[in-house]
């Protein structure tokens, strides 16, 4: 069950909530003063603290002991007790952050019962922060290559403001975590964060989604309203219903909407973020999408790079990931070995970040080894990487060599070998030639000897 600290200086008291929580299966740790309190919180956190007032022969008295654990454990409920019990006493205690207050004498069974919802409400309240920290964690931006470092500038940007942005990008390449990361990072950090999936809600249910909905007085907020102080994301917005697109555009202007069915206006301040990876301009031209809202949404628009354009990420995030499923999914934490960083920064990535998370996945459930990610473990279950890498870099079989020598084949085997490894790093001499092992002279001489044109930048 749970653990806790009973604080009253009478002893006939202690003695009385100690074997009333024992009777019930809880761990009880009983304090005569402040020294005892303190000593025991110190030592471990309760899980609850019943806690009187007043306390004689005692350093600190219970709403300084109150705002103590308040400011060092705040997700501990305190549950204040006293027999001089007056509205001033009571408010002061609750203003100082205590689940409720109790006056002597008390009935047990009041006792008990505001015990269960103070364990409950705190059991609850660190699931949320166990999640909200997930969550964080979740939307931490991972890189250092320039692609990743120019985005993320443009990111901190934006942070203060309140302007509605438009992220673009590839399918998985993280334009949600870009979102996350603008939030938690905003004034608006402490209220909501919601998602609106375009894609995967039914047409006829989006209003009711998004605005809400009044049946015979009763009132169902909508993701608008639940929004309201924080951020409004709608995930891939190209696929909102045309008329659907009205009703925003109307709110977007306004801050003001009815709900489904309600006749009162509702007033909201949420920042909106939308995302899309199809090409919105295209969607204007076959009337898929209203230009107007698409001028609304688009005030900022960033623009997230494919994980192919920052190759050199992958080790980073690739740890990022070993890590994060140890962490939330008891997964063994393995190290990627030099080889398979190597295979993973080959491989094709049509689902950049998020083929990438879930390769790392299955190579930490089902690899061979308990310490080590080796490249079999990422090649033996995963077949279409592993083919598009195959057909990527070297797209050749054996009747292409057939007829060749063997100086002319690995001619051709070189030429369009480099060739992958120039464009994977868009045409950055050092970078290219320090991950295929040369010196940068020496990868332009074998440039030219193999008639490869580039455009090689020298960074």
């Amino acid at each position: 069950m749970s653990y806790i600290l009973v604080v009253d200086d009478e002893k006939d008291i202690r003695d009385l909530i100690g074997q009333i929580l024992l009777d019930e299966g809880h761990t009880v740790k009983p304090a005569h003063n402040s020294t005892a309190a303190m000593d025991y919180i110190n030592n471990e956190e309760p899980s609850l603290i019943i806690l009187d007032i007043w306390l004689k022969d005692s350093e600190m008295d219970g709403i300084e002991i109150l705002k103590s654990v308040k400011q060092n454990n705040p997700l501990c409920p305190v549950v204040v007790i006293s027999g001089h019990g007056n509205i001033e006493i009571a408010v002061a205690a609750v203003k100082q952050g205590a689940y409720d207050f109790i006056e002597k004498p008390f009935n047990i069974d009041q006792l008990l019962l505001v015990i269960n919802r103070a364990l409950e409400a705190s059991r609850l309240r660190k699931e949320v922060f166990s999640l909200q920290n997930k969550e964080i964690n979740e939307s931490r931006m991972i890189g250092g290559t320039g692609a990743f470092k120019i985005l993320k500038q443009k990111l901190d940007k934006l942070i203060k403001s309140n302007g509605r942005i438009l992220i673009s990008g590839p399918s998985g390449s993280g334009k949600e975590i870009a979102a996350r990361y603008i939030h938690q990072n905003s004034q608006r950090a402490n209220n909501r964060f919601l998602t609106v999936a375009c894609a995967s809600i039914q047409s006829e249910k989006m209003e009711e989604l998004l605005f809400g909905q009044e049946i015979e007085g009763k009132v169902n907020p909508g993701l608008f309203e639940r929004a309201h102080g924080g951020t409004l994301f709608f995930d891939e917005v190209a696929d909102l219903p045309i008329g659907t697109q009205a009703k925003i555009l109307r709110i977007l202007v306004d801050q003001v909407f009815f709900r489904v069915g309600g006749k009162n206006v509702v007033r909201v301040d949420c920042r909106i973020i939308s995302s899309t990876s199809k090409d919105l301009a295209k969607e204007i031209d076959e009337g898929n999408f209203k230009e107007e809202l698409f001028h609304r949404f688009n005030v900022v628009p960033i623009r997230i790079p494919s994980l192919e354009e920052r190759i050199l990420d992958i080790p980073l995030l690739s740890t990022h990931f070993i890590d994060w499923l140890a962490k939330n999914e008891g997964l063994p934490n393995k190290q990627l070995t030099e080889s398979a960083i190597r295979k993973l920064q080959n491989m094709s990535w049509p689902g950049n970040i998020r083929q990438l998370k879930n390769t790392i996945e299955r190579a930490l459930i089902l690899g061979t080894s308990k310490t080590v990610v080796n490249p079999d473990d990422i090649f033996e279950f995963i077949e279409t990487e592993k083919n598009n890498f195959q057909g990527n870099v070297l797209d050749f079989n054996s009747e292409f060599f057939a007829d060749k020598s063997l100086r002319s084949a690995r001619e051709e085997f070189e030429r369009a070998y480099l060739k992958y490894q120039i464009s994977k790093f868009g045409g950055n001499v050092s970078k290219t030639a320090s991950y295929v092992g040369m010196e940068r002279s020496a990868l332009h001489r074998k440039m030219k000897l193999l008639n490869i044109e580039s455009t090689l930048k020298e960074k």
